[in-house]
């Protein structure tokens, strides 16, 4: 099984990553489109140069990837995306050939959190419109595709978990709530960066409290990708 987790930045992703890899049956991949996403924008996001140079510029060899042989021969294929990444001049239709999950996160606690790491981002930075088309498109061609919100893996990973496996047709293991401290070998370039918090970790973070509250720039990027995370939220997987 190929699974492509679509999510925004500041999000669960990388823990989710770790979750799936420390099953012992996947193998995974970190944002493979990150650079030919920047090379394409042009964007100058934190340790641009090195990523360009770590990764595929061109997104049909990354598609080529994505479909082509599992690596290591495992079973399954864990593939962690940034919805962001998918702007018009990377291809969407491979999308079908996959099994996509859709990981979303309240608006204020992403903009909040991506903000103090990224200067001035905008909507299209968040990835909340590119998930809600990529939901919808999916849908459009006859597929179902899994929601499921980080704030209710982190208030109980065990059952968000399980039936996250269980919609997707996968065995439950308890080997996906903890994992080695420092890293994965898997991870980006970019790691360095922004994976400080997980790297220091072995498991999940305990639940959120409410969402921040907010104002100026940061109030209003949130209240801008509402619509989008209400749209999901509204069909993702039950917390009991």
């Amino acid at each position: 099984m190929r699974i492509a987790m679509w999510s925004g930045p500041r999000n669960l992703s990388t823990a989710m990553m770790y979750a799936f890899a420390a099953r012992g049956d996947c193998a995974v991949v970190d944002e493979p489109f990150y650079a030919a996403y920047l090379a394409q924008t042009g964007l100058d996001h934190p340790m641009r140069d090195a990523i360009l140079a770590a990764q595929p510029q061109d997104p049909a060899r990354v598609v080529a990837r994505l479909l082509g042989p599992v690596p290591a021969q495992k079973p399954h294929f864990y593939q962690k995306h940034m919805a962001q990444h998918m702007i018009p001049g990377i291809p969407r239709d491979w999308v079908r050939e996959v099994v996509n999950v859709f990981l979303i996160r309240h608006p204020a606690r992403v903009a909040a959190s991506f903000s103090a790491k990224y200067d001035n981002p905008t909507l299209a930075d968040i990835g909340f419109v590119q998930q809600v088309e990529l939901y919808e498109y999916l849908v459009s061609v006859g597929h179902a595709p899994v929601v499921i919100d980080s704030a209710d893996i982190r208030r109980d990973p065990s059952t968000m978990l399980q039936r996250l496996c269980a919609a997707l047709g996968l065995d439950w293991t308890p080997a996906m709530l903890t994992w080695p401290r420092g890293g994965h070998a898997d991870d980006g370039v970019w790691a360095a960066h922004w994976y400080g918090a997980v790297h220091d970790s072995a498991g999940f973070a305990p639940a959120e409290g409410p969402p921040p509250a907010l104002d100026g720039p940061r109030a209003a990027l949130a209240e801008a990708a509402m619509p989008a995370y209400d749209r999901l939220r509204a069909v993702a997987l039950l917390p009991d």
